[in-house]
């Protein structure tokens, strides 16, 4: 699968805020702050996640058959609750 710029920039985005809460835990901050970021970052993964697999699911759906569209359908939505 091809990802494109936007979602490329979305997991630069999580990394950069990775770095962030490594550097806010070696300056031992607050661990509210940091229980804060890292829920963003958990938040943003889900979102990716989201992202992946819907592109995913309409790539496969153009080049299926009928048929298959409810395994599709299915492998998408095994992907999502797999990732909870």
């Amino acid at each position: 699968m091809k990802y494109d710029t936007k979602t490329k920039n979305r997991v630069k985005r999580i990394e950069g805020q990775i770095r962030g809460i490594l550097r806010m835990m070696e300056e031992e901050k607050d661990c509210k702050e940091v229980i804060t970021q890292l829920s963003a970052v958990r938040s943003a993964v889900d979102r990716t996640i989201g992202v992946i697999v819907s592109n995913n699911l309409i790539e496969c759906m153009k080049k299926s058959e009928s048929e298959e569209l409810d395994e599709l359908v299915q492998e998408a939505i095994d992907l999502i609750v797999k990732s909870r």
